[in-house]
């Protein structure tokens, strides 16, 4: 009995590691549907690690490609990799919880925990409602983005490819994936003055980004009887999200307005429309107007700072987060003006929060360093800022490149794909699902003093 008890605890596992092997089985199953020939053009068998690397890059909404999507992949291999980006953006359990209710299955309390932890919710309570609602609006946002998408491409590929195009984009917008179709590395850059496109995709990605909490608190205030006010944490994500792109907007334009390789020779209203888009796509969907390879080093060092940063807890978006920056940045201030709290909008915040955002960008700086080093050995071809780069876009599951990606390494391919998982499920998560946790302890040690600084 006691063998027995001793082998359950062994295979015994939490939700978080429940959470992290969800994930990796949906990457496993994505590389076998790649690897076979149905999946290519050519009807042959794509390399294995090229199928891990796009299985892993779609369904951790990255957008990194080692292979050309546009023209490598089968139209079944296209439709495995736009799943893989929507079951890989809302979440796998966002998906159980649907066919559990479609075919009357009552939702456990482990279940209850597990889509805890994948929402990043703050309590246990109403999370079942709450995946129906984020299926709902995820799917009719995504609608309504690729009708209005299919006015440009239906006329412009025929209704079969243009429709496929309008789904395709708009689901890859709205998870913050950045994976296209148009292929040899274009991107958006042919539709660079296009305001439908443009502005339809930026929506997208701005939307998808925010995260599900702030929809449900927006829908509230403006469609409930009941006066529903804006909680701090919707306050943070809203204000930080529009200083991000209202700064990035101004500083791109000031860096690129007189490159004559990007945005030097349009007109001022398109310079304006490519350095909006060039500010919302880092975060983190990884669709580019304009050619990356030629802007100047100012633009590259901002690109990098914006994909570190991501979007928005609970959403489809990458990155250390809005909130983590708005809270480290807040605490610093406070800091310095001899405040012994951090306080947002006359709010003081807990100091097991702010512990949890030092850790978050500590886990997000270590990923990026260790990897960027690790590329730096075996990419002996690859110039350093274009390492750092690859890592950062991959941390920050953005999947902007400056082009090394298809070049990389059996090994750094992996060492990508690893960064990528990473990003997507968060450094802390990943670590929370090996280690062990202690409970804390009641003994409280003598004060010891440490110079700062």
């Amino acid at each position: 009995m006691k063998t027995k008890n001793k082998f359950c605890k062994l295979f015994k596992i939490n939700e978080i590691q429940t959470l992290v092997l969800g994930f990796l089985i949906i990457i496993l199953f994505g590389t076998v549907l790649l690897h076979l020939p149905i999946s290519s053009t050519n009807r042959s068998y794509t390399s294995f690690i090229d199928s891990l690397f796009v299985s892993t890059s779609a369904t951790c909404v990255t957008g990194l490609v080692t292979v050309d999507t546009g023209n490598h992949w089968s139209y079944f291999g296209k439709v495995v990799i736009m799943i893989l980006i929507q079951v890989g953006g809302l979440g796998f359990m966002s998906f159980s919880t649907l066919f559990a209710l479609i075919i009357g299955r009552k939702i456990t309390l482990k279940e209850r925990m597990i889509i805890h932890e994948s929402l990043n919710s703050f309590n246990l309570q109403g999370l079942v409602k709450m995946s129906k609602y984020i299926l709902i609006f995820t799917f009719l946002i995504e609608f309504i983005g690729a009708v209005i998408l299919s006015i440009q491409f239906i006329p412009e590929f025929g209704f079969i490819k243009g429709l496929f195009f309008s789904v395709f984009h708009s689901i890859s917008a709205f998870c913050n994936a950045g994976i296209d179709l148009f292929g040899d590395g274009k991107s958006l850059t042919p539709y660079s003055n296009n305001y439908l496109v443009i502005f339809t995709i930026s929506s997208l990605i701005i939307i998808g980004g925010l995260g599900f909490y702030v929809w449900q608190e927006l829908w509230s205030i403006f469609y409930s009887s009941k006066r529903v006010k804006l909680s701090l944490h919707s306050k943070v994500v809203l204000i930080t999200t529009c200083i991000l792109i209202v700064s990035g907007t101004v500083l791109f334009f000031i860096f690129e307005r007189n490159n004559t390789a990007t945005i030097g020779n349009m007109s001022t209203k398109n310079k304006i429309l490519s350095c909006v888009f060039a500010s919302i796509t880092p975060r983190t969907a990884g669709f580019n107007s304009i050619s990356l390879a030629d802007i100047n080093g100012n633009s590259k060092l901002l690109t990098m700072i914006l994909m570190f940063i991501g979007g928005s807890p609970g959403s489809t978006a990458g990155g250390i987060k809005t909130t983590t920056l708005a809270i480290i940045i807040l605490t610093v201030l406070s800091i310095i003006s001899g405040r012994e709290n951090t306080e947002i909008c006359n709010r003081t915040i807990d100091k097991n929060t702010v512990y949890k955002s030092l850790v978050v960008l500590s886990i997000g700086i270590i990923i990026v360093f260790v990897s960027s080093i690790m590329l730096s050995i075996t990419e002996s071809g690859t110039t350093m800022e274009n390492i750092l780069f690859e890592s950062v876009s991959a941390f920050g599951t953005v999947g902007l490149s400056l082009g090394i990606t298809p070049n990389l390494t059996p090994f750094g391919k992996f060492v990508i794909s690893m960064v990528m998982f990473l990003g997507r499920l968060g450094g802390l998560t990943i670590i929370l699902s090996i280690v062990k946790r202690t409970t804390p302890n009641s003994i409280k040690y003598p004060k010891g003093r440490i110079l700062i600084g």
